[in-house]
């Protein structure tokens, strides 16, 4: 059993038990488009070992394996892991840590971890956890959300936040939502936790997520996810109503045919180790 600590932490892990059967139907046509990237930046190969921190329903886990790589996954969700055994049997999965890895040291070709950094109260800590059980010469890679200047989906979103939401409620102090997305700040905390900050690649990556309704993104944050759920069941009624006109209306301009399509960027980050 993954111990679960601080507040935020007990926050995230609550959040994810409580939506983890809904996370592949809703959130995996988004975040499964990035893993090709993440898998060709990071120079996957054939017999290497990979550790996939929080590998939610072991979408990148899958991938690993299909370059012929030996794939690892963890992920502190009970739940998550219990789907992840049963969408991709033969891969192992365990629950976890990420800023505790229960894993020896030097022990790893690759780290990945795609979008889950913002999910820890300390990420720096699981920056280190992945240096902690690379080998010499391997390389760390991971994905995190463009902010709203960079990422139109995410602007929908913020601009409804912040022109609507009550942002003065009771949730626990959490890393920032668009962690690490400054290079020269992403540069800096992976020198801090060991690796060769000149190495690193940052490159910010857009894709069209196709969703079906004007209302599905706001149901998906609302209903399938943790961070922004949080903030949401804290809102009245009238403000609650007010961010979901203001979502629907941008995923509207985002029409096309019998869908919308919703431009949505990422930063893939990858840094050796010396």
């Amino acid at each position: 059993m993954t111990k679960i600590g601080d507040e935020f932490t007990r926050f995230e892990h609550e959040g994810w038990e409580r939506v983890a059967d809904k996370y592949d139907s809703v959130w995996s046509s988004l975040t499964r488009k990035f893993i090709p990237y993440l898998i060709d930046t990071a120079q996957l190969s054939a017999g290497m070992s990979v550790l996939d921190v929080a590998c939610g329903p072991g979408y990148v886990s899958d991938a690993i394996r299909k370059v012929g790589a030996i794939p690892t996954g963890i992920d502190f969700s009970e739940k998550m892991v219990a789907i992840a055994k049963r969408m991709f049997l033969g891969i192992r999965f365990s629950q976890g840590n990420a800023q505790d890895l229960p894993c020896d040291d030097a022990s790893f070709d690759r780290v990945l971890i795609n979008f889950g950094l913002l999910h820890l109260s300390q990420p720096e800590k699981a920056c280190a956890e992945a240096f902690r059980v690379l080998r010499s010469g391997t390389k760390f890679g991971f994905t995190v959300w463009a902010g709203p200047a960079q990422n139109p989906g995410a602007k929908i979103v913020n601009d409804a936040l912040e022109t609507y939401a009550d942002l003065d409620v009771q949730l626990p102090e959490d890393p920032p939502h668009y962690l690490y997305g400054e290079k020269e700040e992403c540069r800096k905390a992976l020198e801090q936790a060991g690796f060769d900050g000149r190495s690193m690649i940052f490159e910010t990556c857009l894709v069209e997520w196709t969703v079906p309704t004007a209302f599905y993104f706001f149901e998906g944050e609302r209903d399938a996810g943790v961070r922004t759920a949080g903030l949401l069941a804290r809102q009245s009624r009238e403000k609650l109503s007010e961010i979901r006109m203001a979502i629907e209306t941008g995923v509207r301009r985002c029409a096309r045919e019998n869908a919308y399509v919703i431009p949505m960027a990422a930063h893939i980050v990858v840094v050796s180790k010396g």
